[in-house]
């Protein structure tokens, strides 16, 4: 039998639609595996638990978008924290005599000891390489100290403070003698008094009884946290500890043993001030906040040998502690928390 071209045409009509219908499941993404998509909270890095984007820290957060692993460089986090602004405060001004140069601020503090920074010469300081002499020492310091009185500090207000770490160093001593045949009184601390004045200056209230602080200092790194109303600290080599040829692994062994020490409930966010961390911290600042989140130490490559050995006690710190979210404070210094202890 003959068929026509109209039945030709139905025929084919019923065979594409039985083909349709044969393979719709695989056309509509139908699961034949048993494979689903799923989505997951992300993990942050240090810690066992989920999240929802934010740490579970009092008055402030930081935030991580992703799911970063520790130890990545794909961190992108901040700390959202804005401390209290002081009320009829007084120009204050102060240097620190490191252990390769000068730090200098100047705040407004108020009785209540609420401060702010209006200037710093924080990290990029006057090098003592270009002090041969001692009139090179005074001529220095003289213009140093007239580009602090041109702000507004009154003479009785600036204060000299030597670290623990410029005490070890030759040169510190001519200085201090020019300091103090210009009439300026030189307080020498301690690396124990330079972790509690750092902890004071730079730790939020909000964060006291769960937090620490590290200060990694080219001489020493210092390490503080409040223990039952007391500042523990603790002293580590600095970041220049290859000058006395000691080892890397050897330093790194001994950040893992004494950071140790601090209690587990005090490691919620670790603040972090120092020349590497200075160094660390300015790769992926994003403005001008104050404070900036340190990315993993394996996410940095070091530029130089100070550079190394400071991400080495970094590491060591880290991994210790298992803490991970450390924040670089752009305005705080331990010198400002001499500053703070006054009683004036």
């Amino acid at each position: 039998m003959k068929i026509k071209p109209l039945g030709i045409i139905v025929v084919l009509l019923i065979m594409g639609v039985l083909a349709y219908f044969a393979l719709s499941p695989r056309l509509t993404g139908g699961n034949t595996d048993g494979a689903t998509a799923t989505t997951t909270s992300p993990s942050m890095p240090g810690n066992n638990r989920t999240t929802d984007n934010t740490t579970d820290v009092p008055a402030a957060s930081t935030t991580t978008p992703g799911t970063p692993a520790a130890g990545t460089a794909e961190e992108a986090r901040e700390f959202n924290y804005t401390p209290e602004k002081p009320e009829n405060g007084t120009l204050r001004g102060v240097v620190e005599v490191g252990a390769t140069g000068f730090n200098s601020f100047v705040i407004n503090m108020d009785r209540q000891k609420r401060w702010e920074i209006v200037s710093k010469d924080f990290g990029e300081s006057l090098a003592y390489e270009g002090l041969a002499t001692t009139e090179d020492i005074r001529a220095g310091l003289k213009k140093y100290l007239a580009a602090m009185f041109d702000k507004g500090v009154a003479n009785k207000n600036m204060h000299f403070v030597i670290s623990s770490g410029a005490q070890k160093v030759p040169k510190t001593s001519i200085i201090i003698n020019e300091l103090k045949k210009m009439g300026y009184v030189v307080n020498n601390v301690t690396a124990a008094q330079e972790g509690k004045m750092g902890f004071g200056a730079t730790v939020p209230p909000a964060f006291a009884d769960n937090s620490f602080l590290v200060d990694i200092g080219s001489g020493n790194t210092k390490i503080s946290w409040q223990e039952n109303g007391r500042l523990q600290s603790i002293e580590l080599p600095g970041a220049k500890y290859y000058e006395k040829g000691t080892a890397d692994e050897q330093v790194y062994n001994q950040v893992k043993t004494l950071v140790a020490k601090i209690p587990e409930n005090k490691r919620n966010v670790g603040f972090i001030l120092g020349g590497v961390p200075f160094t660390l911290a300015k790769q992926h600042r994003k403005g001008e906040e104050r404070y900036t989140v340190l990315k993993a130490p394996a996410a940095y490559k070091a530029a130089d040998k100070k550079m190394a050995s400071g991400l080495t006690i970094y590491k060591g710190l880290a991994e210790a502690t298992g803490t991970d979210t450390f924040v670089f404070d752009w305005d705080a210094n331990f010198t400002i928390g001499f500053l703070l202890s006054l009683n004036q």
